[in-house]
Parts: C-alpha cells; structure tokens; sequence
C-alpha cells in the first residue's frame, strides 16, 4: 500500500522500487491487486484469503479421508 501512495503522490516508479528493493514488475502486480483499496480494504481481503485456505485444507483433509474409507471397504468386499 505504502508504494502504491507514493506512486500517486508522484514519485517515480523507478525510484520507488529501488527503494523498496522490489521489481517494477512487483509493483505494478501490487497496484493490480491493491490499487484503489484502502488499509482496512486489503486487511479484510488477506483475512479473508486466510480464512479460505484453511477450509480448503479441511476440505483436502475430509476428501483423503473418505477417499481412504472407500478403498478400505471395497477391500473388504
């Protein structure tokens, strides 16, 4: 966020990544995803993106575990 304001204050975006230590790629990915977001916009996206990997990995978790329930029973059969 803090690069993306400098941009719009009218830093370059040469200057800004040599600053940040960052590729200028980097930043216009940055400016892709986070552009026109305020803090409390991007707080709430990565808390939201914390909160869908971890109910992918239960869903990951619930599909190994049923998938293993059915070779065991076919194996019984």
């Amino acid at each position: 966020m803090a690069a993306i304001k400098k941009q719009e204050t009218g830093i370059s975006v040469k200057e800004i990544c040599r600053e940040m230590g960052i590729s200028e790629p980097t930043f216009f990915n940055w400016k892709a995803k986070y552009g026109g977001m305020e803090a409390s916009d991007v707080k709430k996206m990565k808390d939201m993106e914390a909160e869908l990997s971890q109910y992918k990995k239960i869903v990951a978790e619930l599909t190994f575990e049923n998938r293993a329930m059915k070779n065991f029973i076919e194996k019984k059969l």
